[in-house]
Parts: structure tokens; C-alpha cells; sequence
């Protein structure tokens, strides 16, 4: 295309300087036309043969070919020069944005590793089976999900949830494809078919947004269906009217006629939507935001509640000591006590009462271990009678005790019959929980809820920790839809709600809010299944980063719609009354629809979002 047009615009600078004239001046100018606009005319040709005729391809073949019959050889040259040169642009824009997309997105394996006898094999990442044994060397992608049999390193996730910050692996740790190891040789059995994978749902995810599209963009595809046969109906009434009423030259109104019908060209448009759309899915991917359609980009910017799970969403959904009060115990020792006396059970409670006390566990100091189901751990540690566990334990044993004032599970710790203090296990919040609540009140959203199954006191202290506007707790999975059966009616017209979820246990409130936002857990297969959005890194504070991209998206696409409309119908006018030149004609179709690429390729950069 690029070699065409400068041939062509070579011909055409030198059709000024050599002396042209009769039927070769003619021929001259078909052939350099032939040369720029052939493929023009081949399209609009066979798009005809398919029933699909008014299109921009048979706008520009129309009036070239008209101004050739008025002689106006020159003219209609220019116009297909033009008219390819910004198709040449807009293909160079869109192909840069795609190339942003794909490298943003080019997770996708070119091989794996393999063990066979003993040497490596590089394999086609579809030809490995589950439960085969991969090797990743420092600097490879991981090509499939598995588990990690030997080795330890630091993986490069950016790819998939847009975090910089590597993540420690060592064996028995689980590994999704997309990611990249940055330093040990890691040894993983494969647990999913590649088709399965997390980089398969993603990259097929990703391509098949374009497939759901947004409001507006079915809008332009009406629009463009209507307006184009209406513009050609006028270009022709505009030839034949004024000078069968008012007896005017024919020469003149087809000539303003085929401008009429250069400017009409409504590829600015077109192009632009789709495309802006396009960047949005494809800034919001780099930053770790999955989005499953530019419908649900445009539902992001007009959400007016947001809903949150509580376990998992807004907390880390882990168990860890939060408190130790000691009463008649030093601190550590009581740790140390309930950490031994819980050693053998394998209960989250256990294990964060082991992972706080953060030493080795001498078995050997422990014998007589009895689990009292629905009350706690009774043992001997170093021959002392150690009851961990709740109050009806404490009032089991005749032990006098005192409530917490903290929420949270609350370990009471006797030894030989004494109280010695107790232990108080909670979930925590995220870390960027709280702001990210700040963050969505700042951008208009109207009511934050939570909804949980835990007590109400746990949620009381989780919701004003957050600064949620409301909350419901004790709530069964059927209750939570219910709740949002409320809300949804509380929202205006054209609000939205929006659900935020792990994806696994929320999939009935997912599906019923208008967004259902799942946390992906770096590629939670339920999360990339069940929701319309997926935040892969967990992050509440995405959630606000989605909107903002879903607004500037929004921002851009309005634009594009009043600029190309607004130039278009100015000139349109103008045009029709003689006052518009073709050059203007050039500039209403070309120069609009590289302005509106350009801006809507501004989508793509999330740092401004």
C-alpha cells in the first residue's frame, strides 16, 4: 500500500509538470488512479455482488468515478490518494494498538520442557499430558499449571495481574501458566491440559471481547447502516433537484453532490468506536483487569452501588493471630503453650496459632492429645495439662474465665486447672481495603455494602474498620441474592450494581448483579469463569482503577461521536450550499477519522486512567 502511494503521488506532482492533454491526459490519470485506488474499487465491486452496498468503498468509487465523467481527472485523483493515505494511517494506528495489546498479552508458551530418558525435549505445550513432569529454566515462561516437585524462584506475574513485585515459589507451591521464572531451575507435574490452563482462558478471554459489544458500539453499527443509503439519497437529490427546480448548472450541483458524498464517508466513526473500546480492554488487561466485554467497560462507568463479599475479597480469607492477652502467662509462653498443645491438629485455627509462635515444634514435648469436637484441644506439654480452646471448654474443665472485648475467635488457654490468658484469631483486611473503599466514594459511587456469613459483630468491626455505608451479616448463600434483589431496586434507571466476589461460592450473586467482579487469585479458573470482570492480583483497589479506565473509555467514545458528527454535518452544509471545496471534502472524511484514531488509541495508556 505504502509503495502504491508514493508511486502515485509521484505520478500525480509530475501530471503538473508535463503537458497533458486530450485522451492522453485521460489515460494518464486512470492509470495513476488505477494504481492508488484499484483495490477501492474491487471491493466496492464485490461488496455490491454480496448485497452489501452502501459502505465507505462504494462512497469513494461513486464520487471518484463521478468526478472523472465531469472531467475533473485531478479531483478524483486526489480524493482516492487522500482517502488511502488515511487508510494507510488508520491501519498503522490499529496495528500498533494490537501489537500493545499482544505484547501486553503475549503470555502464550512457545514450548515446553520435557523429561524424556533422562534428556530435555522441547514440545508443543498441547502434546503434554497431565501428570508429565516440565522443566522451567531462569528466563522461560511457565507453559502449563502444575505443582512444583523441585526447586525454588522468583516468578515474574506482570503479565497477569500488572504487579511488578515477583512472587517466592518452592515445591509444593502450585504454578499458573503466563508467568515468567526469573531465577531457579523449577521441576512442576502438569495438573491441567494446556486448553484448561490459565493462560488458555485468558488469552481466549481477551479475544473474544470484542465479541460482546458496548451500547455504543451497536449504536454506530445502526448508525451506519441507516445513514449511509440516507447520505447517498441526498447526494442524489442534491444533483438532480436544484437544477430541474431552479435551472442550475448540472455540472455544478454533481459536482457538490460528490463532495456531499466524500465528506458523508462515515469511517471516522466506524473505526473509531470499536477501536477506543478496543484500547480500553486492552489498558485495563495491562494493568491485571480482565474484562469480558466492552458492554460491561461501558455498564463500569454508570455503576452507582458496589456490593462486596466479605471473606476473601475485602480480607485476606486467612486466619492469624491478631491478639494475645496473657493473665497470669508472659505472652510468649502462652503462645508457646497453645501453639504445642494445638501442634497435632490440622484445623486453621491450629495453624495460625503455629505459624504465629514461628518455631520448630518439639513433638516430643507433647502426649495425651485429645480433640474435643466443638470445643478445642486438651494435651500434655511438658507434663502440664494445657486446655485450648473456647468457653464451654473452660466451663468443661471448671476453669474461671473472661470474655474478650476484640472480635474474632477467641483460644482460652488453662494450665493445670489455672486460667493463663487467651488468644484472639481473626481475618485481617487487605491492605489497600480501606482505601480502595475511599477511592469508589470519591469517584460518585453512591452505597458500599458488604454482605458476609460471619456474626454480626465480626462484620460490624470489618464494615466501620472500611468505612463501608452498610452491611448484613449471617447470611446464607440464597440470602446474599436476595440482598441484592433489594438493592438492585434502589438503583435509578440507568445505574448499575456491581457485585465483587472470590468467584467460587458468590457465583449465583455474580451472575445476577449487572457486573459481577470476581477476585481471579492469579488465574482462579472458577473467578475467570463465573464474572464479567477479573481482578488477577486480588486487589480491591482495582476495582477503582476499572472504573477509571471505564470512564476515560467513555470519554473518548463521546468525543469521537460529537467531533466526527459535528465536523461531518458543518461541512455537510456547507458542501450542499457551494461553499465547501473537495480539499474541505478530504479533510471532513480523512483528516476526521485520523484524528479519532488517534485519540481513541489514548484508551490504551491506563497511566492517565
Amino acid at each position: 500500500m505504502l509503495t502504491r502511494i508514493l508511486v502515485s503521488a509521484v505520478l500525480f506532482a509530475l501530471s503538473f509538470l508535463l503537458p497533458l492533454s486530450g485522451v492522453f491526459r485521460l489515460f494518464y490519470f486512470i492509470t495513476v488512479y488505477a494504481v492508488v485506488g484499484w483495490d477501492v474499487l474491487w471491493r466496492a465491486a464485490r461488496n455490491i455482488a454480496h448485497g452489501q452496498v452502501f459502505d465507505e468503498n462504494f462512497l469513494m468509487a461513486l464520487a471518484t468515478i463521478g468526478a472523472f465523467v465531469l472531467g475533473e481527472f485531478p479531483e478524483a485523483v486526489e480524493v482516492m490518494l487522500f482517502y488511502q493515505i488515511g487508510e494507510l494511517f488508520q491501519s498503522y494506528a490499529v496495528g500498533k494498538s494490537r501489537q500493545s495489546i499482544t505484547a501486553l498479552m503475549d503470555i502464550r508458551p512457545d514450548y515446553a520442557n520435557i523429561e524424556r530418558d533422562g534428556a530435555l525435549e522441547q514440545v508443543d505445550p498441547d502434546e503434554v499430558a497431565v501428570g508429565d513432569i516440565i522443566v522451567i529454566k531462569a528466563g522461560e515462561k511457565i507453559p502449563l499449571d502444575g505443582v512444583i516437585i523441585e526447586g525454588s524462584s522468583s516468578l515474574d506475574t506482570a503479565a497477569l495481574t500488572g504487579e511488578s513485585l515477583p512472587r517466592e515459589v518452592a515445591a509444593g507451591d502450585d504454578v499458573i501458566s503466563g508467568c515468567i521464572n526469573q531465577s531457579g531451575l523449577l521441576r512442576v507435574r502438569v495438573s491441567k491440559e494446556f486448553g484448561e490452563s490459565t493462560v488458555s482462558k485468558i488469552l481466549d478471554l481477551v479475544e473474544n471481547s470484542s465479541s460482546k459489544k458496548a451500547r455504543a458500539e451497536n449504536f454506530i453499527t445502526k448508525f451506519a447502516r441507516y445513514y449511509t443509503p440516507v447520505v447517498v439519497i441526498g447526494a442524489v437529490l442534491l444533483a438532480l433537484l436544484p437544477p430541474l427546480l431552479l435551472g442550475g448548472s448540472w455540472n455544478t450541483w454533481i459536482e457538490r453532490a460528490l463532495i456531499f458524498l466524500v465528506i458523508s464517508c462515515p469511517c471516522a466513526l466506524v473505526i473509531s468506536i470499536p477501536l477506543s473500546f478496543f484500547g480500553g480492554i486492552g489498558g485495563a488487561s495491562k494493568a491485571g483487569i480482565l474484562v469480558k466485554g466492552s458492554n460491561y467497560l461501558e455498564a463500569l462507568s454508570e455503576t452507582e452501588i458496589v456490593v462486596f463479599d466479605k471473606t476473601g475479597t475485602l480480607t485476606k480469607g486467612v486466619f492469624q493471630v491478631t491478639a494475645v492477652h496473657p493473665d497470669t502467662l508472659p505472652e510468649s509462653r502462652l503462645l508457646e503453650l497453645a501453639a504445642l498443645a494445638e501442634s497435632f491438629s490440622d484445623h486453621p485455627i491450629s495453624r495460625s496459632l503455629r505459624q504465629a509462635y514461628g518455631k520448630p515444634i518439639d513433638s516430643s514435648r507433647v502426649s495425651d492429645v485429645e480433640e474435643l469436637s466443638g470445643h478445642g484441644v486438651q494435651a500434655r506439654v511438658d507434663g502440664l495439662l494445657i486446655c485450648a480452646g473456647n468457653g464451654k471448654l473452660m466451663d468443661r474443665t471448671g476453669v474461671q474465665w473472661h470474655d474478650c472485648h476484640l472480635t474474632g475467635t477467641v483460644v482460652h488457654i488453662a494450665v493445670d486447672g489455672c486460667y493463663g490468658g487467651h488468644i484472639v484469631i481473626s481475618d485481617t483486611v487487605k491492605p489497600d481495603a480501606a482505601g480502595a473503599i475511599a477511592a469508589l466514594k470519591q469517584m460518585g459511587i453512591r452505597q458500599t455494602v458488604m454482605l458476609t456469613g460471619d456474626a454480626r459483630a465480626v462484620a460490624e468491626q470489618t464494615a466501620g474498620q472500611l468505612g463501608l455505608d452498610s452491611f448484613h451479616a449471617g447470611l446464607l448463600p440464597a440470602d446474599k441474592v436476595a440482598r441484592v434483589e433489594e438493592l438492585l431496586e434502589q438503583k435509578s434507571a440507568k445505574g448499575k450494581l456491581a457485585f465483587v466476589g472470590d468467584g467460587i461460592n458468590d457465583a449465583p450473586v455474580l451472575s445476577r448483579a449487572d457486573i459481577g467482579i470476581a477476585m481471579g487469585g492469579l488465574g482462579s479458573d472458577a473467578a475467570i469463569e463465573a464474572a464479567d470482570i477479573v481482578l488477577m492480583d486480588d486487589q480491591p483497589s482495582k476495582i477503582a482503577s476499572a472504573m477509571r479506565i471505564s470512564k476515560k473509555t467513555l470519554r473518548i467514545v463521546k468525543q469521537n461521536i460529537v467531533f466526527s458528527l459535528g465536523v461531518k454535518g458543518l461541512i455537510l452544509l456547507l458542501g450542499a450550499v457551494g461553499l465547501a471545496s473537495m480539499q474541505a471534502a478530504i479533510f471532513a472524511d480523512v483528516g476526521v477519522m485520523i484524528l479519532a484514531v488517534l485519540n481513541a488509541s489514548r484508551a490504551l495508556k491506563t497511566e492517565a486512567a
